[in-house]
């Protein structure tokens, strides 16, 4: 086994873990392990950008990006949401499901991987890098257990979300979109209404199945299904299909 310890990267997806994947590779760092979590609702474009991103790091010499899931995926994040009859534990205040489907997997492929395992029967410990920038220090709370040492590597550049859209933009890649569930109750209304009519669909069928009490719908204080039907009615306001005749600037 090579003397130094693996490094392994946890990639998300958004903005801030892209850049810094793109800033080790400009600087020559070494990685050995790169994991994604799929909870099984990420948005579309999370797919094809993990897809397009994570051949451009084997072009380049990295590993590629490897996908895991809860248990290697028996139940999707939104199918625990229907079976429970329940939102996401963030709507009710809590980051369970994050932990879950997220921390867990990552760590649960860790503890598999021959490496790792290694580094840990000959006392090192496994270097995780996580992708918090400078504007977010208070996210840095871990600095090593028993088997990890915690680097933030955005931090110790210095390196805030201005900086790491420019990093991205200069290796001439396209800014990832925000990465995470569709139905997340963090979303914001523009994010909302800007999905497919599919997955509000499917975020709806979540909110109608649950058994709320404390909780409106996955807005908390009030239902994704009354935004949406709000916002098509004020659309069918705007309809202009009545319009025979187009106006004097039409250009065909």
């Amino acid at each position: 086994m090579s003397s130094q310890a693996p490094v392994v990267v946890s990639y998300g997806a958004g903005t801030n873990s892209t850049a810094m994947l793109v800033e080790m590779v400009k600087r020559g760092m070494r990685v050995d392990l790169i994991t994604f979590a799929d909870t099984g609702g990420e948005r579309r474009e999370n797919y094809e950008y993990l897809e397009m991103f994570s051949g451009w790091l084997v072009a380049r010499g990295f590993p590629s990006i490897v996908t895991v899931r809860k248990g290697g995926r028996p139940e999707t994040l939104e199918e625990n949401c229907h079976r429970m009859k329940m939102l996401p534990s963030v709507a009710y205040g809590f980051k369970s499901c994050s932990q879950k489907y997220k921390g867990e997997p990552q760590d649960a492929y860790c503890n598999n991987w021959e490496p790792a395992k290694a580094a840990w029967t000959s006392g090192q410990k496994v270097i995780k890098c996580i992708g918090y920038d400078a504007g977010e220090p208070q996210r840095a709370k871990f600095d090593e257990d028993k088997k990890y040492k915690w680097r933030y590597p955005l931090i110790e550049w210095d390196m805030g979300r201005e900086e790491c859209i420019k990093s991205i933009r200069a290796a001439g890649l396209p800014l990832p979109g925000k990465s995470s569930c569709f139905f997340c109750p963090n979303s914001k209304q523009h994010e909302i209404l800007s999905l497919p009519d599919d997955l509000k669909e499917r975020a709806i069928a979540i909110e109608r199945g649950a058994n709320l009490t404390s909780v409106k719908g996955l807005g908390r204080r009030w239902r994704w299904e009354d935004l949406i039907a709000s916002d098509r009615d004020q659309m069918r306001l705007f309809d202009d299909s009545h319009q025979e005749m187009p106006c004097g600037c039409y250009d065909g």
